[in-house]
């Protein structure tokens, strides 16, 4: 198991709060793939945390990156970060409803960010970290 996959299944754990997690997970993927593919369409994770720092959340995206605690993001904060129309082409070709990927990416990218940069700084790799999660998630 990589490094991502981990990351993934704690990510998806924590969400999730822990039980029920197996049934949830498969509903789950969908968003964490979406999530993926968002940072590395958007040049890694330096430009998920610049769009939302252009949209006057960076201390939130700073939290994520952070040792410390996680300032939480809702929805509407999402969708405004990455645009509507962003947000309507992800969750259409995720056959979603674009209220819940905002809502999702709301609650997985604090949590998938934070834990792709434990030291509190942008890992150099984090370009071959986001491919090697897609990769784990189409296997």
């Amino acid at each position: 198991m990589g490094f991502l996959d981990g990351l993934i299944g704690s990510s998806l754990g924590g969400l999730l709060g822990g039980s029920g997690a197996g049934q949830q997970q498969n509903q789950s993927s969908p968003l964490i793939a979406i999530a993926l593919q968002l940072m590395q369409n958007s040049g890694g994770l330096s430009g998920i945390l610049d769009r939302f720092k252009q949209a006057g959340l960076g201390q939130h995206a700073d939290s994520w990156v952070s040792t410390g605690q996680n300032m939480p993001v809702s929805g509407g904060q999402v969708s405004q970060a990455l645009g509507p129309d962003l947000i309507n082409q992800l969750a259409a070709k995720a056959g979603l409803d674009p209220n819940q990927v905002s809502h999702g990416l709301s609650e997985i990218l604090p949590n998938l960010i934070n834990q792709m940069t434990p030291n509190g700084q942008v890992p150099e790799d984090h370009h071959n970290m986001i491919a090697d999660g897609l990769r784990s998630l189409l296997k």
